[in-house]
């Protein structure tokens, strides 16, 4: 077989869109995003067979140190047969000399590959389906696994939930968990009204609003365009806006209480629930009288390979969550999905620990888990490694060589 240290743009992008284990995080497009924005160089490794034809190829990324060497990362493993041992040992011999040519200290991989069956509070399932051969097989070829960690302790989750779309909609709607129904349900009081238009200024204000409420960082509003404009170029980039009107929802939110008054005047049963609605439709109201003029209130952004969805960045204010624009935009994504017959449905990132004392964390859990289907555990990080000592040392060295740095900032 013949290794290529550079495949095609076009050969590439064709090989990773249509390969099983494709995953966005392994496109040519993410190597590019990953070089303007992260200052990562891109290669497109290959494996060539007997006939020319690509049958294993990855996206590295690789980070320069002070020290004229470098360190990699394979986002998402590799596009290969994972159980086809001897080309995974192949390709694995080529990427080890390829990491000698170029003075790379390792390379890191986190395949997109399920470790166990689990149920949903991450416990393995007796009997379930489990990957322990191949995690082995890894091992005997030089990988150094990581761990097992449970939060974010990666450069990507190592637990999501994933929805199977290969089967009728309302078998997708039927794992979906009454809450979550009845929030979509509620959204329709709203008038609220869904386009695809590309508009990253809206979507950034709305990010602003989640990291100040939520305590997050996010990055500048350039990331998030270098992000969209090189998805947008391959169509495979889609926003979900979710807009509403204010003005219009005050007019037929007093009509309704003027409604409700009347019937409590006049009822005698059910008070305590017209109360109840009664004091829900003057909250809202006040609320509502806030804003003068009709606005998205939640933009929910997804991604793409040619059979595959994730979902990836969202954004909402106040008005999303009241108006249950958030459950909205994540229904719609999956609905269209499955409408334009991808595979699955990504929701791209929970933890491993449900009940885990970062409240950020497990209410994210809590209201992904709302979509149903599956929680898949993947296996986690390996570790090629190429230079023993400074593997060992690197991560000493890029702390003093970074306080350095900051200093002289």
């Amino acid at each position: 077989m013949k290794f290529i240290e550079n495949v095609d743009k076009k050969r590439y992008q064709e090989f990773s869109q249509n390969h099983a284990k494709a995953h966005f995080l392994q496109s040519y497009e993410w190597g590019e995003f990953s070089h303007n924005c992260k200052g990562q160089i891109p290669y497109y490794l290959g494996l060539e067979d007997e006939k020319g034809q690509l049958v294993a190829a990855t996206l590295l990324l690789l980070k320069k140190t002070p020290l004229g060497y470098s360190y990699g990362y394979c986002p998402r493993g590799y596009l290969i047969d994972y159980n086809n041992k001897e080309l995974l040992k192949e390709f694995t011999q080529e990427i080890k000399a390829f990491m000698q040519r170029k003075k790379i200290i390792y390379v890191k991989i986190d395949p997109d590959l399920k470790y166990q069956d689990i149920d949903i509070n991450a416990i393995p399932i007796k009997d379930g389906f489990n990957n322990y051969e191949l995690f082995n097989y890894l091992i005997s070829l030089g990988y150094i696994h990581k761990g097992f960690y449970k939060l974010y302790d990666g450069n990507e989750p190592r637990y999501t939930f994933r929805i199977n779309l290969q089967k009728p909609w309302s078998l997708v709607e039927e794992k979906f968990s009454k809450s979550f129904k009845k929030s979509i349900k509620r959204s329709e009081a709203y008038n609220l009204e869904i386009d695809h238009n590309i508009d990253v200024d809206t979507f950034y204000e709305l990010m602003k609003n989640n990291s100040n409420k939520d305590n997050f960082i996010i990055k500048n509003k350039e990331y998030y365009e270098t992000f969209v404009n090189l998805f947008k170029e391959v169509d495979k980039i889609k926003f979900f806006n979710i807009s509403c009107d204010p003005i219009s929802l005050v007019k037929s939110i007093k009509e309704e209480l003027e409604e409700q008054k009347k019937l409590l005047e006049v009822t005698t049963k059910r008070k305590e629930d017209i109360e109840n609605k009664i004091n829900r439709l003057e909250k809202e109201l006040e609320e509502f009288n806030k804003y003068k003029e009709k606005m998205v209130v939640c933009s929910l952004v997804c991604t793409y390979t040619n059979k595959r969805a994730w979902s990836f960045y969202i954004g909402n204010n106040e008005l999303g969550n009241l108006t249950f624009a958030v459950s909205r935009a994540y229904y719609e994504a999956i609905k269209d999905a499955h409408a334009n017959g991808f595979e699955f449905f990504d929701l791209f990132g929970v933890v491993g620990d449900p009940n885990t004392t970062y409240k950020n964390l497990a209410r994210i859990y809590e209201f992904k888990k709302k979509f149903g289907d599956e929680y898949i555990e993947f296996m986690g990080e390996f570790d090629l490694v190429n230079n023993k000592l400074l593997y060992k040392i690197l991560p000493y060295l890029l702390k003093v060589y970074r306080t350095i740095r900051g200093l002289r900032k």
